[in-house]
């Protein structure tokens, strides 16, 4: 998590929401992502999405069924969805996404095991470095407050 915080940070010096995102194996990392939607101006350039398509991009995509996501947030539902399709085993983050996160809003994605083709739904492990993660939205808050004057 220590690093996905440090890989938040980058999105958040580009103006972007500070997520970090790594998919691990067995120890090993597989895929990592940096939010990248707002300076990109792409909405899909979301940290947990590119740090799957790093994985697969390295040719780990056999390996990310047994892998574990790490996020410094909750993935939404945009990032659930991949999640759900590729199968991923178990999910860490930090802080939730209450209105659009796949576990803690209305729409469990993550949770939900009425789709056939995505199989049994993934270990979640949530709040950890909880404070830390909370602090970068605060300074992301400011960030955007300042921008807005």
């Amino acid at each position: 998590m220590r690093d996905c915080i440090t890989l938040a940070n980058e999105a958040l010096a580009n103006g972007d929401p500070p997520v970090g995102s790594l998919l691990v194996f067995e120890d090993q990392v597989i895929g990592k992502g940096i939010e990248a939607g707002k300076s990109s101006g792409d909405i899909t350039q979301h940290a947990e999405i590119l740090a799957v398509k790093d994985a697969l991009a390295n040719g780990y995509g056999d390996l990310l069924s047994r892998s574990t996501l790490f996020s410094t947030h909750e993935p939404c539902l945009m990032c659930s969805y991949l999640i759900r399709h590729h199968q991923i085993e178990k999910i860490v983050f930090g802080v939730p996404v209450p209105f659009v996160g796949g576990q803690s809003s209305d729409f469990k994605i993550l949770e939900t095991e009425s789709v056939p083709k995505w199989g049994t739904s993934p270990s979640i492990e949530s709040g950890i470095l909880r404070q830390e993660c909370e602090y970068l939205n605060q300074q992301f808050a400011e960030y955007l407050a300042q921008k807005n004057k």
